[in-house]
């Protein structure tokens, strides 16, 4: 490894742990039977969400933990579009890029507010990748890190954990 590339590489915290509250399986939760309901897509990305904000509490720089917890909330929200979203059919909506924290709260309505924090942290973001010092600071880094981990566990409750319900029939149904 040359000079140049050691340089490059992200140093990591010496003792670095995984990301606060992801320790415990999501079966902690409810102790009810449950199965996954998730498509494999939204599944893939809830992983790869989870796995980038093991790397982030690994980071040294604030600027890479913030960089890589917020790209970990940005997976975390595209899982909840492949699983819920739909595409736009009115030709108007569809001129338009929007951002996944845009959309959010439109599939679903229960995690505006998360989008919005999110959100507002996009240039922040921007800045942090850039590596513009001081684009985030330590206490910036650790406290993205622990919203991104409990959007995410928050996130796994909602698609992967739904409860089995049994179907209900209705009054004018036949349920034989």
């Amino acid at each position: 490894m040359t000079s140049s590339s050691a340089a490059a590489a992200p140093r990591r915290r010496p003792g670095a742990r995984p990301a606060p509250a992801l320790a415990g399986p999501p079966s902690d939760v409810h102790p009810v039977p449950r199965r996954s309901s998730a498509p494999p897509a939204a599944l893939d990305l809830l992983a790869q969400a989870r796995a980038g904000l093991d790397e982030a509490a690994g980071f040294d720089r604030p600027n890479e933990r913030y960089a890589t917890a917020h790209l970990a909330a940005l997976r975390t929200a595209a899982a909840v579009l492949a699983a819920r979203g739909r595409p736009e059919t009115h030709p108007r909506k569809r001129t338009r890029i929007r951002s996944a924290w845009e959309v959010l709260p439109e599939i679903a309505p229960e995690l505006t507010e998360w989008s919005a924090l999110f959100a507002s942290g996009a240039s922040r973001r921007a800045r942090a990748e850039a590596g513009i010092p001081g684009a985030a600071t330590p206490r910036d880094a650790d406290d993205l890190l622990r919203d991104a981990a409990m959007f995410l566990r928050l996130v796994e409750r909602l698609l992967v954990l739904q409860p089995v319900l049994p179907r209900q029939t209705g009054a004018g149904e036949a349920t034989g």
